[in-house]
């Protein structure tokens, strides 16, 4: 009885060997990682993230975690990175745009603007980390969105439709922090989605009536400040 039983743990121990093994798929566990660290981002903002609350999100062990990042910051870096590549898609690949050259996407400034306070509103806690990192950042110019949004600006810049003399860089820091901290403002005010929406209708309305006698040349753009100008009259009381 013990030879048999000796035979018959032997036996197993060979059919376990021989079964093949699951397979691992690190790119999957990483995005699975993201995935977690963007909603905890989302929901409690960049101070509630951590490795280990990602991980436990994730439903991967610590360990697994930490192969794929090492500390807190290089998750944070991970996460703004996908925000810049989403938000990037959300504005220049809008189909409507992408065919325009450089110069003529950028002066169309009603749908840029659209674009960029639709992705704020969506994304209110996410925007405003990414837009922190950006803002504290030594290389921003490694970050996808702002690369190409200050390039733009740069170029529009020396064109007949805008002012003379725009300093890109301080104009673009001005327009993209006000496009994602609204969105705080709204939270704190909004009590309903209707509301939400229609807060950012009007700011993104009054950001542009703001650049149409700022860094635009109003006369170039007399349809889009006509409309603009009718708009307003309408919102105020009477």
């Amino acid at each position: 009885m013990a030879a048999f039983d000796s035979m018959a743990e032997r036996a197993r121990q060979t059919g376990s060997e021989r079964r093949p093994r699951k397979k691992r798929n690190p790119e999957g566990t990483r995005e699975a990682i993201l995935e977690a660290a963007r909603e905890i981002l989302a929901k409690d903002g960049k101070e509630g993230l951590s490795v280990a609350q990602v991980a436990l999100r994730a439903g991967v062990n610590r360990g697994t975690a930490y192969q794929h990042f090492q500390t807190r910051e290089q998750l944070i870096e991970a996460t703004t990175a996908w925000v810049s590549d989403h938000l990037y898609r959300a504005v220049f690949e809008d189909p409507k745009l992408g065919s325009l050259p450089p110069v003529e996407r950028s002066s169309n400034a009603l749908a840029l603007t659209e674009h960029i306070v639709e992705f704020a509103m969506a994304n209110p806690e996410l925007g405003r980390a990414w837009l922190f990192e950006l803002l504290s950042s030594q290389r921003p110019a490694g970050d996808r969105f702002w690369r190409e949004y200050l390039s733009g600006f740069e170029k529009y810049a020396d064109t007949e439709f805008a002012q003379p003399g725009i300093d890109a860089e301080v104009a673009s820091v001005i327009m993209l922090t006000a496009s994602f901290l609204w969105p705080v403002w709204v939270r704190a005010q909004a009590r309903s989605a209707k509301e939400r929406q229609q807060m950012g209708k009007r700011f993104a309305r009054e950001l542009l009536r703001f650049c149409l006698h700022g860094t635009m040349r109003p006369e170039k753009y007399a349809e889009l400040d006509a409309r603009i100008g009718k708009e307003s009259q309408r919102r105020r009381p009477a």
